[in-house]
């Protein structure tokens, strides 16, 4: 499902309750009191119905009748949709360490999955549309100041043209489900007062070995790649303990 605009008091009001049910809050199997929440929001009944409706789109919440607006198990929830993703990761920081969320290590091994085998592909099927995509945004990651929104944005379009030069309709849309957490990942990495290690070498040897149609190098520099960005998040950890 698309996301929506967070803005407003319909987004507000989303927002709110999507985090109330990721912290547990609004517990699985638990009935809305429709009346309460209204009043503790601050929102009209037509405008928590509808916010409810973005909940009930993404599995999160049922209406029953007899049994009114329930919670619905988390088995249920689109945990691939971009926004549930998103309140997860916000959720599990406001509760702890921001470094800690299990869906930090989850998005780890579906890169460690996805990625090496997709940059094989990338390497045999890259055309030079492909190159001059992967070439802009490396450029765009060595212009940015690490740090900058604009260094995560980089980032990200170096990702996702690779994916795209797999020419692999599914690999591409996992881009989708990838992008939110890694995007979440490196404002923490790339947060001030952190230093990683230089993400431009890593880079430049997996489009160097794409570039040269060498599967096997591709492959072994998007695991060196993935390793690299394994211990960013390890430092920062250290750091903060």
């Amino acid at each position: 499902m698309p996301g929506y605009a967070p803005r407003g008091v319909h987004g507000q009001t989303v927002e709110a309750l999507a985090h109330r049910v990721l912290s547990g809050t609004l517990r699985e199997g638990a009935t809305l009191d429709l009346g309460a929440l209204r009043s503790e929001l601050g929102v009209s009944l037509t405008a928590l119905r509808e916010s409810l409706k973005v909940l009930a789109a993404k599995g999160m919440v049922d209406a029953r009748q007899k049994r009114g607006t329930f919670i619905r198990p988390r088995t249920d929830w689109n945990l691939l949709d971009a926004d549930v993703l998103r309140w997860q990761f916000q959720s599990a920081t406001a509760a702890a360490s921001h470094t800690g969320p299990p869906l930090l290590r989850d998005l780890d091994e579906v890169r460690g999955i996805v990625e090496p085998a997709a940059v094989r592909l990338a390497a045999e099927r890259r055309t030079d549309a492909d190159l001059a995509a992967l070439e802009r945004a490396l450029e765009a990651m060595c212009e940015a100041a690490d740090g900058a929104p604009e260094a995560v944005e980089a980032d990200l379009a170096f990702h996702r043209a690779l994916l795209a030069a797999s020419h692999n309709e599914l690999l591409e849309r996992m881009e989708m489900v990838i992008s939110t957490v890694r995007a979440a990942r490196d404002r923490l990495v790339h947060a001030p007062g952190h230093h990683p290690l230089d993400p431009v070498p890593s880079h430049r040897a997996v489009l160097d070995a794409v570039r040269a149609r060498d599967a096997q190098a591709a492959e072994a520099a998007m695991r060196a790649l993935l390793a690299q960005a394994a211990k960013d998040v390890a430092l920062l950890r250290e750091r903060e303990a």
